[in-house]
Parts: C-alpha cells; sequence; structure tokens
C-alpha cells in the first residue's frame, strides 16, 4: 500500500500543477480577449480613417479637376487678348509711322492736306486709351 500512496501523492501534485497551469492559461486567454476586442476596435477606427480620407481625395480630385478648367479657360482667354493686344499694338505701329510720313511731307506737298488727315485722325485717337 505503500507504493499506491506514493502514485496518489504524485498524481495529486501532477493534478494540482495542472490547475495552476490552467488558471494561468484562462488569465493569459482572457487578457488576449480582451486585447481583441480593443484590436478589433482600432482596425475599425482605422477603416473609417480610411474611408474619410478616399472621400477626401475624391473630393480634392473633383475641386483640382474644376480648378484646372478654370485656369485653361482663363489662359484662353488670356491668349485671345494677347493676340487682339498684339494686332491692335502693329495697328497702331503702322498708323504712327503714316502720321510720321504725312508729318514729314515733300517738298511739293500742301500743308492743308497734311492737316486734314491729322483732324480726321483725331476722334479715333480719342478713343484709344
Amino acid at each position: 500500500m505503500h507504493f499506491s500512496l506514493l502514485i496518489e501523492i504524485a498524481l495529486t501534485l501532477l493534478l494540482a500543477a495542472t490547475l495552476v497551469y490552467c488558471a494561468i492559461l484562462e488569465r493569459r486567454l482572457s487578457s488576449l480577449r480582451k486585447n481583441q476586442d480593443g484590436f478589433k476596435d482600432t482596425i475599425n477606427e482605422l477603416n473609417q480613417a480610411i474611408a474619410t480620407a478616399g472621400a477626401s481625395m475624391r473630393m480634392l480630385k473633383t475641386v483640382a479637376s474644376g480648378a484646372a478648367e478654370t485656369l485653361d479657360e482663363r489662359l484662353s482667354r488670356a491668349r485671345n487678348l494677347s493676340d487682339e493686344l498684339a494686332l491692335l499694338t502693329n495697328s497702331g505701329d503702322r498708323i504712327a509711322q503714316r502720321i510720321e510720313r504725312g508729318a514729314v511731307a515733300p517738298q511739293g506737298a500742301r500743308p492743308n492736306v497734311l492737316a486734314n488727315r491729322l483732324d480726321a485722325l483725331k476722334p479715333a485717337m480719342g478713343n484709344v486709351r
């Protein structure tokens, strides 16, 4: 009987060790479950942040597209105005050259004709500023 008592004591010690190990394992598992819930919350927050960032990117792309269209329109108008201004400048240069040629009258030119030409140009020159 002495031998069976030793086996029962050994089994009791092993069962006690198993019980302690199970208690430790239960604490670790509950801690892991608690951390898992926190991890799920973190993942959900990250998903919401990604969705918000995606919406912001789409809105930014739309705004940038609208700004590009506005810029293209303004650039086109500016080019047209630049072309028109170049045309007016060239026309003004030609008129100035004609006036200079008329001011330096040849010896046979009549002064009245030159004065009449200048008088005819004054109304047109008054509108240009």
